[in-house]
């Protein structure tokens, strides 16, 4: 009888752990989810530095028995663009957004903001990233929205646009204004 040599199995054997691999992957609840560690659990601090030329964003932002959304953004980040005409529009219906600019310079910042127009009530400045990693902020764009006791109830990656933004994080939106 021949014997069948180990580099003959090892090519199927490897295959079949991709199958397996793409096949866990493909049923998982919400693939196209980013888990959050932070829902259900208290919003972190803002960065205690502010946009010079921009109001700081309210000592009881979170805790005013209304919903907030906090946008992480960056003025050289083009998603970010992309997103800022939904914000002035979500700003002019009346929803509090606190915006939180990091990894960016303070002149470019105030001019997007400037140029662009300004959706947020106020706007924490992050120049170095660390309140982001308190967030579990991956890349910009990213908004949380929290519950008026300071409750982070969903965070959003990516920029508020298309039918993402319509079928997952208005839903989301809706939902916290109910309660």
């Amino acid at each position: 009888m021949p014997k069948i040599s180990p580099l003959m199995i090892a090519p199927p054997l490897i295959f079949a752990a991709f199958v397996a691999l793409a096949a866990f992957g493909m049923f998982r609840p919400d693939p196209e989810g980013l888990p959050s560690t932070l829902v259900g659990q208290t919003a972190p601090a803002l960065p205690d530095k502010v946009l010079e030329g921009f109001a700081a964003p309210a000592a009881d932002a979170f805790n005013n028995g209304d919903v907030t959304l906090v946008n992480f953004w960056a003025s050289w980040c083009p998603p970010c663009r992309a997103e800022h005409p939904t914000l002035l529009k979500m700003q002019a219906d009346g929803i509090a957004i606190v915006g939180v600019n990091f990894k960016d310079t303070a002149g470019a910042a105030k001019s997007y903001l400037t140029d662009d127009g300004n959706p947020f009530q106020g706007v924490a400045f992050d120049p170095q990233g660390r309140t982001a990693i308190d967030w579990g902020v991956t890349a910009p764009p990213e908004t949380f929205i929290i519950g008026g006791d300071g409750t982070v109830l969903f965070r959003f990656a990516g920029p508020l646009v298309g039918s993402d933004y319509e079928q997952r994080f208005l839903p989301a939106l809706r939902d916290a204004m109910k309660q």
